[in-house]
């Protein structure tokens, strides 16, 4: 019997034990650590969830405690099993098992991913902020125009109560607020919604994909961060930075993304000089020479509201973007400066509680404020910030209405953006000759 332990970040971690040690009766998985998401450890994976080899569940511990755990509880074996770090980061953490004589393992996808029944896209990227998201919609809706029923499946997102995330189907902004979402869940969420997509989400990814599959004629992995996705795709697309260039291959599992994947989305292209963005292109082609390559933008655009130009303006950002994503701004920065913002207002003197904290522990985040809000209590530590800076406008690069969780005591514009192809091939080039494929298989079986 093998003693392990997961280190994971509340997503990976649950799936792979779910996939891979559930039902192993040679392996006894001893604990959880948890890690990059604030508030997710010290809890439980209830036993409804884990099965009945683990009557009691299995206890989830701060990483911090790793090497207490793995003297304690003689283990035999760590799981790697979150992402977005540096290659060297998880060497790091390899180090620390290894130093207490217990083997380090990352879990591949032919172990790890579920096969489904239905063609599958699945949207990941080199790092977290890369544009996944708006790809994810804009494949969806290519997928709708091929007359094709398109259902997304979110990446997993637990951070409240296991048991009642199990399996979670998104189809209306009323469905999401009953889920009681932290701000990170509305971010992915909402917007598909609002645009007629049906989503999932949840922590038990076997039980969600054969409910998706139901509704569906292609699932469209929705990834989260870097990750790998949990179902096996037929079409991968991997969506790179321009803004970020050289991260493709030092970041985990941002590279295995490029090697594997069949589409390359570089990003935010139009951003970057054509000469640099030549020479990203053919670092992406000397990892896949065989990927096909779009290049595509991510249009900004400034909603109506208050004057913009010449104002103060507090600029409040994707919150995981900024902060494990390492970039210092995102979109609401852009078009703040665009519209001809005086200043954008630094909201760290005004910084309350957890809101505060997450400043000292990402001390490269600029003159933004990033929309934390993994419980009740730090939304409201948000609110109390932005109603506290001193400025003439918010500015919200956040996906979400933030107004809808709070008065926020200042006039707000939003900010959105959307994907965007910049040259050839266009992304709906590359896809197309697959979603003609499957629309002729998808008559078969219609009645």
């Amino acid at each position: 019997m093998r003693r392990v332990v997961i280190m994971g970040a509340g997503g990976r971690d649950f799936h792979d034990f779910n996939v891979v040690f559930r039902d192993d009766p040679g392996t006894e998985v001893v604990a959880f650590t948890a890690a990059q998401i604030p508030g997710i450890d010290d809890r439980v994976y209830p036993a409804s969830l884990a099965g009945p080899r683990y009557p009691d569940g299995i206890p989830i511990r701060p990483e911090s405690e790793l090497a207490e755990l793995l003297g304690r509880e003689a283990v035999d074996e760590v799981v790697f099993a979150y992402s977005d770090l540096s290659h060297e980061e998880v060497m790091h953490r390899a180090s620390a098992a290894l130093a207490a004589g217990a083997d380090f393992r990352l879990i591949g996808p032919t172990a790890s991913c579920l096969r489904s029944t239905k063609p599958v896209i699945a949207v990941c990227a080199t790092r977290t902020g890369a544009g996944k998201s708006q790809t994810s919609r804009y494949v969806a809706h290519l997928v709708r125009d091929a007359d094709l029923t398109p259902v997304l499946v979110r990446h997993p997102m637990p951070y409240g109560a296991l048991e009642s995330m199990r399996i979670q189907r998104f189809a209306t902004r009323a469905d999401i607020d009953a889920a009681g979402p932290t701000i990170e869940e509305r971010e992915e969420y909402e917007q598909p919604v609002l645009e007629g997509i049906v989503m999932y989400a949840g922590v038990d990814y076997g039980d969600i994909l054969a409910e998706a599959e139901a509704e569906a004629d292609v699932v469209i992995w929705d990834g989260g961060n870097n990750d790998q996705p949990f179902f096996a795709p037929d079409v991968l697309i991997t969506v790179a930075d321009a803004l970020r260039p050289g991260h493709e291959t030092r970041f985990h599992p941002g590279e295995a993304n490029v090697r594997a994947a069949d589409i390359i989305v570089l990003n935010k292209a139009a951003a970057v000089p054509g000469d640099e963005l030549a020479l990203q292109m053919e670092a992406l082609r000397r990892l896949n020479p065989d990927a096909a390559i779009v290049t595509a933008a991510s249009p900004v655009e400034l909603g109506a509201g208050s004057t913009v130009s010449g104002a103060r303006v507090l600029v409040v950002e994707d919150g995981p973007t900024i902060t494990h994503g390492g970039l210092a701004e995102g979109a609401g920065a852009v078009a703040a400066r665009t519209a001809g913002a005086r200043e954008l207002v630094d909201p760290r003197p005004w910084a309350v509680g957890s809101i505060a904290t997450t400043f000292e522990r990402c001390p490269a985040i600029g003159s933004v404020l990033p929309a934390m809000g993994y419980s009740p209590e730090q939304v409201e530590e948000l609110l109390t910030t932005i109603r506290s800076v001193p400025c003439d406008v918010v500015v919200t690069g956040t996906p979400i209405d933030l107004a809808r969780l709070g008065d926020l005591g200042h006039p707000v514009r939003h900010v959105s953006y959307r994907y965007a192809d910049l040259g050839r091939p266009t992304l709906a080039e590359a896809l197309g000759p697959h979603l003609t494929t499957w629309r002729e298989g998808a008559r078969v079986r219609r009645p």
